[in-house]
């Protein structure tokens, strides 16, 4: 969405924000948020522009505030307080900053900042100028909240409840799911396969750690962008299947992108808006915590099949060559046959594909961290190219690349 002078809509605090706290109380009446109403503005119009105007509490709110009917007209260029409180973002999550413990809701304000951001209405993320937007009905009325985004018609788990960007909106048999970008958002719903089955997909390192580094044309090539891609691929075959799929590390700005060098920056964070540490046992375990939270929450609803799959990009020296491998949990027969599936479904593809090659990956036990600390009963760990490497870097900067290790990677997570 593009801004003019004179539709570019102006907002004003009406006191200082509440510092930053743990759990901080939020002071609706002395931090609501204000805007500019556009000329012919009703209260519909006015909250719809903000999301808004779905919830009976916020409209009733709105009226209240600002002792205003609600079929009522607005006046031009007036200033009107909106059903939303501006809170100081503590720097690590949004349920610590408002002193919640629902991730479901944590999520769905995440989703909301981020779209207001998308269409213009806020110029920066609350990350970036810690100023969250937490609207009411999320926290006065969130029967109203999970009754509108907790389903879809067809019965499906929304985006939010998946942790997506975005809520999951249901258009002739596809899903939009803005997590993918504008180009890839709209997913299509091809049948229910994997209804009953869970995944914990997450792209190693991120945020402070881009990971491994190789040069290519005067480009530098990070390994988290390249595995984040591969990623997101994957998330978009299991979801047009009908999975469950927790996308663990996201980025709030990087769809699948189909360029060849992938920009790297540091803005990724983990499911739950939590910020990235910088100690990598933090950091993993800030990974492992959550999939385990998450693990259990299934098997009390009884899904039993439920997968880990973390992917990274190897390094080694310059002219070391390598395969798709895998590593699988010590001790873990599910693990370990998960992890000669994907192998055998690669060596497959390269026989067929590119006999005259030949394929050298391997499936061996490690006890890394995320293998070991995750209680999730398959996972399984893949390292996808040397990125030192000049003929490996070919399956990471060229696009089509990239989408066929997803598809592989899917073909043997699946059997399909």
């Amino acid at each position: 969405m593009t801004n003019s002078p004179n539709t570019l809509i102006t907002l004003v605090l009406l006191v200082a924000f509440i510092r930053p706290g743990i759990g901080q109380k939020l002071d609706w009446q002395e931090n609501y948020l204000t805007a500019v109403a556009h000329p012919g503005d009703k209260v519909e119009d006015f909250l719809s522009r903000y999301g808004l105007a779905a919830f009976d509490c916020n409209v009733s709110e709105f009226c209240k505030l600002n002792n205003v009917k609600e079929r009522s007209k607005l006046k031009a260029e007036g200033i009107y307080k909106l059903p939303i409180c501006v809170a100081a973002y503590n720097g690590k999550s949004i349920r610590s900053t408002i002193g919640i413990t629902d991730w479901k809701t944590a999520v769905r304000i995440d989703a909301y900042n981020k779209n207001a951001q998308k269409e213009g209405l806020r110029p920066e993320s609350f990350i970036e100028n810690r100023q969250l937007w937490v609207p009411l009905h999320e926290l006065n009325c969130p029967e109203e909240a999970a009754k509108v985004v907790s389903k879809t018609d067809s019965g499906k788990p929304s985006a939010a409840i998946m942790g997506l960007h975005g809520e999951d909106a249901l258009t002739k048999g596809s899903h939009v799911y803005p997590i993918f970008g504008r180009t890839y958002q709209k997913t299509p719903l091809i049948d229910r396969r994997l209804k009953d089955k869970v995944f914990y997909l997450i792209s190693g390192h991120g945020g402070p750690d881009v990971g491994a580094q190789g040069k290519r044309a005067g480009n530098t090539l990070c390994e988290d962008e390249y595995a984040y891609d591969v990623t997101l691929r994957l998330l978009r075959l299991l979801l047009s299947h009908g999975a469950t799929v927790y996308m663990v590390v996201r980025d709030p700005n990087d769809g699948i992108r189909d360029e060849t060098y992938l920009k790297c920056d540091k803005d990724e964070v983990v499911y739950g808006d939590l910020i990235i540490p910088y100690n990598q046992r933090e950091r993993l375990l800030q990974r492992t915590d959550f999939i385990n939270e998450m693990t259990k929450k299934h098997l009390r609803a009884g899904v039993t099949d439920q997968t880990v799959v973390e992917i990274h990009v190897d390094s080694r020296s310059h002219d070391t060559k390598t395969d798709v491998f895998f590593y699988y949990r010590p001790g873990s027969e599910p693990s370990k046959a998960q992890a000669q599936k994907l192998h055998q479904t690669f060596l497959d593809k390269y026989q067929r594909l590119r006999g005259e090659r030949g394929y050298d990956g391997s499936v061996t036990s490690r006890n890394l961290l995320t293998l070991k600390e995750t209680t999730t009963v398959k996972a399984v760990y893949i390292e996808l190219a040397n990125i030192q490497n000049d003929w490996d870097q070919q399956r990471l900067v060229i696009k089509s690349n990239r989408q066929a290790l997803a598809n592989w990677l899917f073909q043997g997570l699946t059997g399909k």
